[in-house]
């Protein structure tokens, strides 16, 4: 199936999706990286807000690479998502929603997504000018020092992703392989 989704999302809206499904999603969409979530877990412990509000919010682990004259941003392919794993249930606990990256995700994030209604979505590896395509504006909004890690503000239109992690349990790294297994 394809979904038309736009930020932010509640557990209603992300309930009909199942793992394999297509979303293409449209709103705003923060940029947060390995360096980024870490100073978000320092600013939680000293009980300090946030750069931007978790409820409902779609966190993108990308590092985008510097624009072109006349562009919004440069490549913006997704990063390895597994480096957020220890910091990822937190945010959702919180409120975050959608996390979008590329690759496996560990028990204790499955186990927070199903528990928060939230998904997992990959983003196409290897295709950063694709996801760069959807991105029609661009805001640093916390930790420049970080540089391409900063936290950005992204509006992003028809932002094509896959449904890896599904708040019922899917997981697409589990059943896609079986699946195409089967079809042959």
């Amino acid at each position: 199936m394809e979904y038309r989704l736009t930020t932010p999302c509640t557990a209603q809206e992300l309930a009909p999706l199942k793992a394999g499904d297509t979303v293409l999603l449209s709103g705003v969409v923060y940029t947060a990286r390995d360096q980024a979530h870490k100073r978000m877990m320092e600013a939680l412990d000293k009980g300090e807000t946030l750069p931007f509000d978790l409820e409902g919010s779609a966190i993108y682990y990308v590092g985008p690479t510097p624009e072109r004259p006349g562009e919004v941003i440069g490549s913006a392919g997704p990063t390895t998502s597994g480096r957020m794993d220890a910091m990822s249930p937190r945010l959702l606990d919180l409120g975050n929603k959608i996390m979008i990256g590329k690759g496996k995700r560990d028990a204790a994030v499955k186990a927070a997504v199903v528990r928060n209604g939230a998904v997992y979505l990959a983003a196409l590896g290897g295709a950063g000018a694709l996801m760069a395509k959807s991105v029609q504006t661009l805001e640093v909004i916390a930790w420049p020092d970080l540089s391409c890690e900063a936290v950005r503000r992204l509006t992003v239109q028809d932002m094509p992703l896959t449904v890896v992690l599904d708040a019922h349990g899917g997981d697409l790294y589990e059943t896609g392989p079986a699946a195409y297994l089967a079809a042959l």
